[in-house]
């Protein structure tokens, strides 16, 4: 299917658009003040050895020195072994058997990574293994490990680790060092993980120039940016056109792409268009809508998304329509409808983890399984790995999306300061039935001049009219006095009891 990229650029903010046929498929977004340092290379300079930590502080250009421990050591150094393997393909240095100050020394530029940011008065911390990921292998230019993600399954790890040899090994892209499948990897034709390694050869030749080129303290690579990563990731046999708003990125991203990704450039648009770029396919409204819990079909059904810390679960319902012949056809064909629906829905949000589809029952068999060839159909468009079960016994389909990153809703939304993100607040009568209990156990307590209730309009409203028999009754009772002040800024839930 073929698919277009638009990419919106402020200063602030990026936001990548894929759109296949005028509809929104996926929506990434990159805040400039939120990008971290992990993964970062730098040129440092070891300013103090610290023998009884075993550990040393690097000097890498930033407010605060950062961080190396003895463990963090590259494996070249003396006495290291090989690297080991953790479940996601990334090395995990074996245990040092010389002490650090016999392998490092105030002054010395050293090649450093960080694998941690800075937090409050805390520098980064770092690393002398250093690792390139790219989108389907890590490479280790210091090792010579070939492996596999151990989350990939048993029984196909050898034979990729075979295929991944012999690419390595290939006199067109051999050059050294190790590599690791990622898990997304799994499915990649060799041709794929050639370019991969390819580009990230290219990537370490120039971090070793650099080094050579530059003083200490100097940046030598960054982790892609989302622009870049538009090129290496996202980028397909069916992508027709990559447009970009801002002439200064969009000569930035050519210079990349003929360095890297010279396919992908051929591609590669500056819009001059004078409407918003986004507002070509009224991607703001979409992504608008990607917030809600509900998601209308065209039919006139619709679904319900709710997104908890556990899993998301998604409910259809037929609505409106009523178009079929018979009820079970109207059912079938909702159901059939929301199969896309469903599948776009989990791209564009970006929802990962466990997924629990309850479609509308249906008493036909074969209905079922069409149901769900269409729902597996449509999740196999996903670039992100998923994993669909048959109908269970309660009529629901469980699946599973790999998580690659923030959901939609998490990286532009926060909890609701009024509700605290349960999406529910107690009624205002709710409310000042708790007030009256506070008041009576405050006066059990206290023994103050009068009470003062500080709530919200509503609640204050209800003292005053429904409410007021129980008020002048709970005031007779403690025999103090008790008013009431109106707070505009208060949420329904929220009160002050004030002691006069």
């Amino acid at each position: 299917m073929q698919q277009d990229i638009l990419i919106n650029w402020s200063p602030q903010e990026t936001r990548v658009a894929v759109v296949e046929h005028g509809s929104v498929q996926e929506l990434h977004v990159e805040r400039t003040l939120e990008r971290g340092m992990v993964g970062n290379v730098y040129l440092g300079k070891v300013v103090r050895v610290l023998p009884g930590m075993q550990s040393t502080f690097i000097d890498i250009g930033l407010e605060r020195a950062a961080f190396l421990h003895v463990a963090d050591l590259a494996n070249g150094f003396v006495g290291h072994k090989a690297a080991e393997v953790d479940a996601n393909g990334v090395p995990r240095p074996a245990a040092p058997s010389v002490p650090i100050e016999r392998q490092v020394f105030e002054g010395q530029a050293l090649m450093v990574q960080v694998i941690k940011d800075p937090i409050g008065t805390k520098g980064a911390r770092l690393s002398a293994q250093i690792s390139i990921a790219g989108r389907l292998l890590v490479f280790l230019p210091q090792d010579d490990h070939v492996g596999v993600s151990q989350k990939i399954p048993l029984a196909q790890r050898e034979d990729l680790r075979r295929r991944l040899q012999t690419l390595v090994g290939d006199a067109a892209t051999g050059g050294g060092g190790g590599f690791i499948l990622r898990t997304n990897g799994e499915d990649a034709t060799d041709a794929e993980l050639a370019d991969d390694i390819a580009y990230l050869r290219k990537a370490w030749a120039r971090i070793k120039s650099a080094s050579v080129r530059l003083p200490p303290t100097s940046l030598l690579h960054q982790d892609l940016n989302l622009l870049q990563r538009v090129l290496r990731d996202l980028v397909c046999e069916q992508t027709q056109t990559i447009r970009l708003d801002s002439r200064e990125q969009f000569e930035k991203l050519q210079v990349f792409g003929k360095e890297f990704m010279p396919a992908a450039v051929e591609k590669l648009q500056h819009y001059k268009g004078e409407r918003p770029i986004f507002d070509l396919f009224s991607i703001d409204e979409e992504v608008a809508k990607a917030l809600g819990r509900r998601v209308d079909l065209k039919s006139g059904g619709y679904l319900i998304v709710d997104q908890t810390e556990a899993l998301t679960t998604v409910d259809v319902n037929t609505g409106a329509f009523v178009g079929a012949r018979n009820f079970d056809d109207t059912i079938f064909k909702t159901n059939l409808e929301a199969t896309q629906a469903i599948a776009r829905q989990l791209r564009l949000r970006n929802l990962g983890g466990i997924v629990i589809v309850d479609f509308i029952d249906m008493a036909r068999e074969d209905h079922r399984e069409t149901v769900l060839a269409e729902f597996r159909k449509q999740l196999a468009r996903d670039r992100v790995k998923t994993t669909a079960g048959a109908f269970s016994a309660l009529g629901l389909v469980e699946m599973t999306r790999k998580r690659t990153r923030e959901s939609l809703a998490h990286m532009l939304c926060e909890p609701c300061a009024v509700c605290s993100g349960k999406g529910t607040v107690k009624t205002a009568r709710s409310v000042t039935y708790d007030i009256l209990r506070e008041i009576l156990r405050e006066a059990r307590q206290f023994n103050p001049r009068e009470f003062r209730i500080v709530a919200s309009p509503k609640v204050i409203e209800l003292f005053l009219d429904e409410e007021s028999q129980h008020l002048a009754g709970l005031s007779d009772f403690i025999g103090k006095p008790i008013s009431l002040q109106s707070e505009g800024a208060m949420g329904q839930e929220q009160y002050d009891i004030v002691l006069l």
